[in-house]
């Protein structure tokens, strides 16, 4: 009997790499709240990971071993942020305080995920053991 890690798992893996791409975007927005000009930006996750799922039902096949691995998806669910302050003059659109709420949900979400594969791996490793 063979265990399917895309039962096992679901979407959690995909839900991980968007959430950490995330907080990537999140941070470089807190890091650039005094940059004259900068534009926040923001992943749509909800996009991103529904873009995942399709990505992986339409997985194109190399031909050649030489060929390389392109994968096509255009980055929709990559976004500037409306801002909701006024300007101040030096065209900056992040808001520091909005930024450092949806970095610490997105983190959340990251480790809720990461407790969940981690009770799926321990549950896995029970029935391999035969506990």
């Amino acid at each position: 009997m063979s265990i399917s890690f895309k039962n096992a798992f679901g979407m959690h893996p995909e839900a991980m790499v968007i959430r950490e791409q995330r907080t990537q975007v999140l941070a470089e927005n807190i890091a650039n709240a005094d940059t004259p000009g900068f534009k926040a930006r923001d992943l749509d996750f909800q996009q991103a990971l529904a873009n995942a799922q399709h990505r992986q039902g339409r997985m194109a096949a190399r031909t050649h071993e030489k060929h390389f691995a392109i994968d096509s998806s255009v980055r929709k669910e990559m976004q500037y942020r409306n801002p909701d302050q006024p300007d101040t003059g030096d065209g900056n659109s992040v808001d520091i305080h909005r930024e450092r709420n949806l970095f610490m949900q997105n983190d959340l979400a990251y480790r809720t995920s990461l407790q969940f594969l981690d009770g799926r791996i321990s549950s896995l490793k029970k029935a391999i053991k035969g506990q």
